[in-house]
């Protein structure tokens, strides 16, 4: 091509990644997960929602600084925020610093928010954030609607993941004994 001829978008180089690290792009990097939100709830519906962070926050949870164990989310008005998630204060950071347990306002779709509302209210419903992350560089939440689980619950979830687990030990122990026959 000569300088200064005209060529179409289409038919230029694309710049950035291949197609194939684009693919790459699209998993989550998960920064922090709730557990015991899963132990403690039945989850009835789960929903991915934005977060409006300072620069400090990002930067804390690209280092995989986060925790939710304490989290909740409250609808109040027409927007979603979620307390007491814990973004620990970024060491680099100056006088800019965030607070560590700040609210900090989710990004939902209003259909989405009305939902929430409406089955929170419910006697024995609450909104649980489950896991941060990032998706394609923005920081994203799962948070679940969830119904809290009694004691007798807990313990059944429990032995039927230890039953699970251990019929896929019989069931691995039976293949390799298999395979040295």
């Amino acid at each position: 091509m000569s300088k200064g001829m005209y060529v179409p978008k289409e038919s230029q180089p694309k710049q950035g990644k291949p197609a194939e690290d684009k693919a790459k792009d699209g998993k989550r990097k998960i920064v922090a997960q709730n557990k015991k939100a899963r132990h403690d709830y039945a989850i009835i519906d789960v929903y991915e929602a934005g977060l409006v962070l300072t620069g400090t926050e990002v930067k804390s949870l690209r280092q995989g600084r986060a925790s939710l164990t304490d989290g909740f989310v409250q609808i109040e008005g027409n927007e979603a925020w979620l307390h007491a998630a814990h973004i620990p204060e970024y060491f680099q950071g100056t006088w800019t610093n965030h607070s560590v347990r700040r609210k900090r306002k989710l990004l939902l779709h209003r259909e989405e928010i009305d939902k929430l509302a409406a089955k929170s209210e419910e006697t024995g419903h609450t909104i649980v954030p489950l896991a941060l992350y990032f998706r394609d560089g923005r920081a994203k939440a799962e948070i679940a609607l969830a119904r809290g689980k009694k004691e007798y619950d807990k313990r059944q979830t429990l032995r039927e993941k230890q039953d699970r687990r251990e019929t896929d030990r019989a069931i691995a122990a039976a293949k390799r004994r298999q395979r040295g026959a």
